[in-house]
């Protein structure tokens, strides 16, 4: 007999419906194979589907069974298949007699025939509601991910025995209740606040304007003045994320495995610090199964690149094409894919190897061939791309120890209410198109939404000649004074945030 179960395979992060078809011959020597590109993982699913059936008190049919995963062309991946050719076994031995027209599942199996956390299972979600499948089966640790995706019948799985009792009406399963995203509850664990750090008020000042526009900063200091901790204090005041980003970057954790457990949406920005020591891979995505990288888990959020002219030149440079156009293309023979990269690049450098190049509490002792190696470590290209360049210096002591200004210091929560509005007025300007922040307008979407004064042009260009800046330099002051605009709630870019924007730009000598 011949049955068929529909389930789903993730490429890069885009999903297809893969359809596995069982054939249970009648004459032939006992067998079992799987056909149709498997991997590893797959082809192990025998073994999981044969042990899992028999513990379950199923009939492992004793002939030759042969499972096909269509289109044939496609590689399978993962043990995502095991539910759906242990119900294909059921049906086609004739166990169960059910309609799986319509009906997408999926699920890792045990041997004891529990179903497991599977990856992708938001992704498979969102592949049947655009496929206008109505019913999804998958594992009951895995049903508040999918919960998010309306107009679908989502059956929480936790045992091939349970599914077997539902499918014969004996014990139906009750579907896993559509959950709005707006009634989902944001918890945001901020590791710093604003409120808590001593000076830096210029820093703090770029990382709000980094924060309602989508910019990137280079932060360059001493040791000890509170660059990490700056970085780390920004997830605090970022924008609230909207349904369709929450969707988007949930959509990647998910498939790459990296969803908190019981989290059913991502609510929060994410926050990806890697270490100096990471691959060009790591950063960028790729391998021999491409996957996407730390800038692609950063998406929507921050990517804080700590001792950036540490990191090996390759990977550096590796960064220039996703800064450009927020997304990354990964060639393989295997075929092209496609990952978001949307981020705010935040990176921290000392001015020299020693760290202490005028610093006035401290002599450098780098010799003037060190501190040039050092600062060429990172490319003219690299640091054109970002928006925003500040000086951190050490904090004074008497800052430190310093408790009666406390109640001047802003607070998290109170930035981020301004970023949110600068964000909210972003969004309405920004309507129709796809652009969501100052930071991502092209050369001509700032010259159709960053109109200037003459008094502005006036400004701009003569900085320009005097600061040596290249045309890149020159569109990115506009969008950098757009975004100081909008914090003030001024519908006109003036000269005092033309003035604002250029002082975060690094002089070019000549």
């Amino acid at each position: 007999m011949l049955a068929r179960v529909l389930s789903g395979a993730t490429i890069g992060l885009e999903s297809v419906i893969i359809e596995v078809q069982v054939d249970i011959a009648s004459s032939g020597l006992p067998s079992f194979a799987i056909v149709g590109l498997p991997d590893k993982a797959v082809e192990e699913a025998k073994e999981r589907v044969r042990s899992a059936l028999k513990n379950s008190g199923a009939d492992f049919p004793a002939r030759r069974i042969t499972i096909n995963l269509a289109p044939a062309d496609l590689p399978k991946v993962g043990p995502s298949y095991d539910l759906p050719i242990a119900l294909g076994i059921l049906v086609a031995s004739g166990q169960i007699s059910a309609n799986l027209e319509n009906t997408l599942v999926l699920g890792e199996l045990s041997l004891d025939g529990s179903v497991r956390h599977t990856n992708g299972v938001l992704a498979m979600a969102m592949l049947a509601k655009e496929k206008k499948i109505k019913k999804i089966f998958l594992p009951a640790v895995n049903s508040e991910e999918a919960s998010v995706i309306g107009d679908l019948e989502i059956y929480p799985v936790s045992s091939v025995l349970e599914l077997f009792y539902h499918l014969q009406g004996t014990k139906k399963i009750t579907p896993v209740p559509h959950k709005p995203f707006s009634g989902i509850v944001s918890c945001v664990n901020v590791e710093f606040d604003m409120g808590d750090i001593r000076g830096q008020e210029n820093a703090k000042r770029v990382l709000e304007i980094a924060a309602a526009g989508d910019h990137n900063v280079f932060m360059k200091g001493p040791p000890g003045a509170g660059k990490t901790m700056l970085a780390r204090a920004l997830p605090g005041i970022l924008p609230e994320l909207t349904e369709e980003e929450a969707l988007e970057v949930t959509k990647i954790y998910s498939i790459t495995g990296n969803l908190p457990p019981g989290e059913s949406i991502i609510r929060h920005r994410p926050f990806r610090s890697p270490h100096h020591t990471i691959s060009r891979i790591g950063l960028i995505g790729g391998g021999s199964r491409p996957a996407p990288g730390e800038i692609s888990l950063a998406h929507r959020g921050v990517l804080f690149l700590d001792e950036f002219p540490e990191f090996p030149h390759h990977v550096i440079e590796a960064l220039r094409q996703p800064m450009e156009d927020g997304v990354v293309t990964v060639s393989r023979a295997a075929g092209i894919l496609t990952f978001p990269a949307e981020f705010i690049l935040v990176t921290a450098s000392n001015p020299c190897p020693c760290g202490y190049l005028g610093d006035a509490s401290h002599s450098c002792s780098c010799l003037p061939g060190q501190i040039q190696r050092y600062q060429k470590k990172i490319s003219g290209p690299i640091m054109d791309r970002i928006d925003l360049h500040i000086d951190v210096p050490a904090v004074r002591i008497e800052k430190l120890s310093d408790e009666k200004g406390k109640e001047f210091r802003e607070e998290s929560k109170t930035i981020k209410k301004r970023v949110q509005k600068a964000r909210d007025l972003q969004s309405r300007r920004f309507r129709g198109i796809r652009v969501l922040a100052n930071g991502r307008l092209t050369t001509r979407e700032v010259k159709q939404f960053c109109p200037l004064s003459p008094e502005c042009r006036v400004l701009l260009r003569q900085a320009a000649l005097q600061m040596n800046l290249s045309a890149r330099s020159y569109f990115k002051i506009i969008k950098v004074a757009r975004t100081i605009a909008d914090l003030a709630e001024e519908k006109e870019i003036s000269p005092a945030h033309i003035a604002e924007a250029l002082q975060y730009r690094p002089r070019q000598e000549n």
